[in-house]
This record gives C-alpha cells, structure tokens and sequence, in this order.
C-alpha cells in the first residue's frame, strides 16, 4: 500500500503533539564516514513531504556544518519544522572532544551560533547535551531558561542524564522531552529515567534507535563500517567479540521479521514505537531510500505476543559491550 499521503500517527512531547517518527541528522555529515550533502539535503526535503517535523542535529556535528546543512535543506519550508539542536559538548578546531560544559557564557555564546548557522531566529527545542560528573545542571538550565525568555528557543530538552538531574533541571524550568539512546539494544533508560520522565510529563526523543545502524541487520563485520574515522569504528559493541556475540541477537530478529514482511530495522522500530504515546524515534540517514524503510515501521501494529517474541529475542542481557569508551561512558547518566 502507498503511504505516502497517510498521515502519520502522533505522539505527545510534554504539551506538543508531534509526529511519531522524526528524523536524526548526524549520519549527514560526519561520525559515520563520507555522506553525499546533495542526497542529505533531498532526504530532509522527503522527510518533510512524508509528514516528518522533527529534525535534530548538534553544533558538534562536523563542527557546525551539520547545522549548516540542514539550514540549507529548510530554507522557505521554516513553518513545517521542528529544529532540535544540542549544546554542552566541546570540540576543538580538528575535533578533538574537549569535554561537556553547561556554564551560561557558553550556552549563549553557542546558542547564538547556532542560529546564526542554521538562518533561523529560533530554535524549537535546544538540548543540553550530557552532564558531567558534579555538574550543576541548575546552571545550565538557567541559562537556557534565559534563552526563552527571549524567544530564542522555544523549548528545553535534556540529553542522557540521571533520573535525579531530570528532577533538578525541571525545577527550575519546565523540560519537555529527554533524549536519549534507546532501542532493543540500549535499554537502560528503562529504568529510574523513565519514571521521572513519566511523572512529570515529559516525553521521550529516542536516539539511535537502530543501535547505531546495527539493528538493520547489514552490518556483519567491521569491513561493513565505514572508513577509520566512521565513530563507530571506536565503540566496544562493534568490536572483537562482542561484535560477534551481538550478531546472534540480530540474527534471531529475521525470521520474526520476515514472518511480517518487515525488515530487520522495521522490525526493532515498530518494537519502539510500541512502548508509549510519550516516545518518538529519531532514526538517522542520509538517504531516501533508509528514510522510507524506517517510515514504514511508524504505521506497523505488533501484537503482545509479537513484542514478546522480539523482546525474548533480544533479551537486554544479550548485548555485549558498553556504549562508548570508557572516557565518554563516565560522561552519560550523570
């Protein structure tokens, strides 16, 4: 069935009812090797024909040129978007990480870049970008708190902290969504964050969640990654044994997926998009074709029994590997 003039279904973001797919732009320019900005650009543009509004990115992503880019792509189409842009995480010239701020003057010094990069007058959703250890997120979000009042961003998110930093950020202004890694292979949201998340009404923006483009089912090895500056080429589940422990959990999604018709990433997509009206996906790509795959998986209906036969599937113990290196690790969830 042709779709494309189907709406799509909604989900809730604090107050804002949303599309419940959105698009996630870090594959468009850097972390995962050479794009083409020509099918990025045309993949924003299809997004936005299919219904898509939600568009995220990051000043870090190639160093503002993934802001650039998609400021490009939504040039005379500002009324149809969403723009979610990240603060907080530093990178020198040669994109060296440097570490995580959330001290005012950096905030709005980044923030005025961004819109200056993006040609827009304001951002839709602006989010802090980890927390470090001991960091005072009251500052940071006082900060942002600032921003609003002037109309320079319109609402505030948090990304991969504590279930306690939640807490302190939203007491001093409202927060309306959390982003952060989640899908059958990152479950550790579910836990403490989810809660406090629930009860205080504030969505859930998940992040990679095709673990990375693990979940699509292509990747069977490393010579399936792209070249050695491809980000992933450093992370622990992509490497060595764990890669190959972490095979067999995908290996056991196919049979359940082409029992539906589905693939692999439609599959784990429509598992998210089952588990509340407060979550909204952001798979990433740069290409159009990826793009329909995934929009595909927003209209699919699971069963219990369907969900329970992924879940069973791919237990959360059956992943191997952290997330990140350790230096990065000490930097989520705090």
């Amino acid at each position: 069935m042709n779709t494309d003039h189907v709406p799509l279904p909604t989900r809730r973001l604090g107050a804002l009812e949303v599309p419940a797919q959105g698009l996630g732009c870090l594959s468009m320019t850097s972390f995962y090797g050479r794009a083409d900005p020509a099918e990025a650009v045309a993949t924003v543009h299809r997004a936005l024909d299919q219904g898509i509004t939600l568009l995220d990115t990051a000043d870090v992503q190639g160093l503002g040129e993934g802001e650039r880019l998609l400021g490009k792509a939504v040039a005379g189409r500002r009324d149809q978007v969403l723009i979610s842009t990240k603060v907080g995480l530093e990178r020198d010239r040669n994109g060296e990480f440097l570490g995580v701020r959330g001290d005012r003057a950096y905030i709005r010094d980044r923030c005025h870049g961004s819109l200056r990069r993006l040609g827009v007058g304001h951002l839709d959703f602006y989010v802090k970008h980890w927390a470090a250890p001991g960091e005072r997120i009251e500052e940071a979000v006082g900060a942002l708190a600032e921003l609003v009042a002037e109309g320079k961003v319109r609402h505030l998110c948090l990304s991969e902290v504590s279930a306690g930093t939640i807490r302190r950020a939203h007491a001093v202004h409202p927060i309306t969504a959390v982003q952060s890694e989640w899908s059958l292979w990152s479950r550790g949201i579910e836990g403490e964050v989810l809660t406090a998340c629930r009860e205080l009404g504030i969505g859930i923006i998940a992040s990679c969640p095709l673990g990375r483009g693990f979940l699509t089912g292509r990747i069977t090895s490393t010579a399936d990654l792209g070249p050695p500056a491809d980000f992933r080429h450093g992370l622990p589940r992509f490497a060595g044994p764990h890669l190959a422990r972490n095979l067999a959990a995908v290996e056991a999604l196919r049979p359940l997926a082409a029992r539906r018709g589905l693939t692999v990433a439609q599959l784990a997509l429509a598992w998210l998009h089952h588990q509340g009206d407060d979550v909204v996906p952001i798979p990433g790509t740069g290409r159009r074709d990826h793009l329909d795959e995934n929009l595909a998986a927003a209209r699919v209906e699971l069963s219990a029994g369907e969900r329970a036969a992924v879940e069973a599937a791919v237990p959360a113990t059956a992943v191997h590997g952290e997330r990140y290196p350790p230096f990065l690790m000490q930097l989520v969830d705090n």
